[in-house]
C-alpha cells in the first residue's frame, strides 16, 4: 500500500467509533422519524452499490496462526438466558437443532453433528467491532452456501435472516430476540461460514456457541451469534422495523461492508 493511502477499514471504523463516543448530534439515530437517522438510512443505499462495485467477489485478508496474540473479545450477548438455551448447553448442545425454512423446497433440521459431518472451511480473519476494536482467530465451519442448498433455494429468494436464542433487550413487551439478516450474494461468498469452533476449539458461549454467523468482509455486528433458524425471504419489510437487523432498526448500516 503507497504511503499516504487511507486505510478504507481504519476510515469506516473510526467514523464508526465517533458516531458511539456520544456526541449529541448523534442522539437521534435510533429515531425512526428523526431527520438523521433517514440521512444515514439514504447514504445506505447511494453507497451500497459502490461498496459492491468496488468489492466484488473478492476475499477478505485472511492470516497465519502467528497472528493471533489474544483471545477473541466478546461482544454483544455472552450468555443467553432462555431455559431452553440452558437446557442444551449443559449436554454440550447435543440437542440442538438448526433450521432452514422460508422460501426453500426442502426445509431441513440439523443437528450440530450434522453441521460437523458437511465439508468444512477453516479461516484465520480479523473481526472489525463498531465500536472500533479488532481481534484475529481462526473459525471453523461448515459454507453457509452448503447448508442452503441443502433447502434448495426458490428462485424468489433474495435475503437469508437468521434467529437467534439471545435477548438483545427487555421490554413491557416482552423479549426481542436478535435479528440480522445479510443477502444471498453475500451468503454464498467463500468466506461466509457457520462456524461451531474457535481457535482449534468448540465455539465457546460467550462468542455464540454452538453455532454463529462468520461474513467476514462487514462489521462484527452483522455475525449474528446463538443462531437457531435460517429463514430465506425475498423482502425484510416485515422483520423487525423493516431495515433487516436490529442495529439496523437502530440507525446503523443494514450492509456494513469492510
Amino acid at each position: 500500500m503507497r504511503t499516504g493511502m487511507i486505510d478504507r477499514r481504519k476510515l469506516l471504523l473510526g467514523s464508526a467509533a465517533l458516531a458511539l463516543s456520544g456526541c449529541k448530534v448523534f442522539d437521534t439515530a435510533a429515531d425512526q422519524g428523526s431527520t438523521l437517522h433517514q440521512l444515514f438510512a439514504s447514504h445506505e443505499g447511494l453507497t451500497r452499490p459502490a461498496q459492491r462495485a468496488l468489492i466484488g467477489d473478492r476475499l477478505a485478508p485472511e492470516y497465519t496462526e502467528a497472528d493471533i496474540r489474544q483471545g477473541m473479545r466478546p461482544n454483544g450477548s455472552t450468555d443467553p438466558v432462555s431455559a431452553a438455551y440452558r437446557q442444551m448447553a449443559e449436554t454440550a448442545f447435543r440437542d440442538y437443532r438448526l433450521s432452514v425454512t422460508g422460501l426453500v423446497e426442502a426445509p431441513v433440521t440439523l443437528s450440530l453433528r450434522d453441521l460437523t459431518a458437511l465439508p468444512a472451511r477453516t479461516q484465520i480473519t480479523r473481526h472489525d467491532c463498531v465500536e472500533g476494536w479488532s481481534c484475529i482467530a481462526k473459525w471453523q465451519g461448515v459454507p453457509l452456501g452448503t447448508v442452503l442448498n441443502l433447502a434448495q433455494p426458490k428462485p424468489a429468494a433474495r435475503y437469508a435472516v437468521f434467529h437467534c436464542f439471545d435477548a438483545i433487550e427487555r421490554s413491557l413487551s416482552g423479549e426481542v430476540l436478535y435479528y440480522e439478516s445479510i443477502d444471498l450474494i453475500d451468503a454464498y461468498h467463500a468466506q461466509t461460514i457457520l462456524a461451531y469452533a474457535m481457535n482449534g476449539t468448540a465455539l465457546p458461549v460467550a462468542n455464540g456457541a454452538p453455532l454463529r454467523l462468520r461474513v467476514e468482509r462487514q462489521l462484527g455486528y452483522k455475525m449474528a451469534k446463538y443462531v437457531h433458524t435460517i429463514e430465506l425471504t425475498d423482502s425484510l419489510a416485515s422483520l423487525g422495523f423493516g431495515r433487516g437487523s436490529y442495529w439496523a432498526d437502530r440507525g446503523y448500516e443494514w450492509y456494513a461492508g469492510i
